[in-house]
């Protein structure tokens, strides 16, 4: 790299597919970075070439397991301790942010910890996207840049989807914000499904709030984990009339046996992004990526520009 280079850019191991995406978008090579792994497990991290006085964004999705996050905080000291001007954590997926309250006595704020863990190590910026709880952002004493899925969704959804027919829906009340933007962006009627659980992962009962009958429904959410929820609600928008449902979700965290249930479930389609991999090959589902997306927010971070611009919905 020139040494007049303004910006280096670098990935941990699982995440080097979008670094790539985002480089190549950026025009700029990938840095190069060395992880050493142990026999037990343990891992190190070590940047191959001088990164002394640069600005430095590091490309890591902290999705399961935990070793995606450890090796971003070593990224991030290694960084520090190698004298960077700025370390900015580029996390399209932020992991923990389910653990965002306490929502029953005795338990963590795991986001916090995270934002806690992030910080002690080093960075100076955050840029993530599409957070499940908007007030993580207040858990960090640093800039956040919280970028949104949405324009790569809407455009999307414009190209493919039969607008005339139309009905946006949440699979529970808690993404009534998320559905409502599509659904005012868009000029289409929003439908509610209102879930209740029992433990995680679980549901006990669901019901609808609105008329589905003879409507193509998309369903909105921001993570898709076993995908108990976004298939239930898919059969049951079909049992009450739907004429097609779809769904559109930023995170494929996609744990067993989501793939199962999706290709068994009502959905004609799940779309995501490509924040975490998804490695398996379904018809039904598809993926598009935001890498143009991180990397204009890394090039206006870059030059002090506003990244406002970005934001097509919220």
């Amino acid at each position: 790299m020139s040494a007049n280079t303004p910006f280096l850019v670098f990935s941990g191991t699982h995440t080097r597919y979008l670094a790539e995406k985002i480089c190549h978008s950026l025009d700029c090579p990938l840095g190069q970075m060395n992880i050493q792994y142990f026999a037990d497990g343990e891992f190190s991290v070590s940047y191959e070439e001088s990164i002394r006085g640069r600005d430095v964004f590091l490309v890591q999705s902290t999705f399961p397991n935990s070793d995606n996050l450890m090796e971003l905080l070593l990224m991030i000291d290694a960084a520090k301790r190698a004298s960077a001007h700025s370390i900015i954590a580029v996390i399209p997926y932020f992991g923990w942010a389910r653990q965002d309250r306490k929502d029953k006595p005795r338990v963590s704020i795991g986001a916090k910890l995270i934002a806690d863990l992030l910080g002690v190590a080093g960075i100076n910026r955050l840029i993530t996207m599409d957070l499940h709880a908007d007030q993580i952002q207040g858990f960090f004493n640093v800039p956040v840049d919280h970028l949104y899925a949405s324009s790569v969704f809407l455009e999307y959804i414009k190209s493919q989807l039969p607008l005339d027919n139309l009905i946006m829906a949440t699979p529970d009340v808690g993404g009534t914000k998320r559905a409502s933007s599509y659904s005012k962006y868009l000029q289409i009627p929003m439908v509610i499904c209102h879930k209740t659980r029992q433990r995680a992962n679980e549901i006990e009962d669901m019901r609808i709030i609105g008329d589905v009958a003879d409507k193509d429904v998309l369903l909105v959410d921001d993570i898709v984990d076993t995908a108990g929820t976004i298939t239930k609600a898919a059969n049951l928008m079909l049992e009450n009339g739907a004429r097609s449902v779809r769904a559109l979700a930023s995170h494929a965290v996609m744990s067993d046996p989501a793939t199962t249930r999706v290709i068994e479930s009502a959905l004609t389609e799940i779309i995501f992004t490509d924040s975490i991999p998804y490695l398996r090959e379904t018809k039904k589902v598809t993926v598009l990526s935001v890498a143009d997306i991180f990397a204009e927010a890394i090039r206006r971070v870059c030059h002090d520009e506003s990244i406002s611009s970005l934001y097509t919905i919220k």
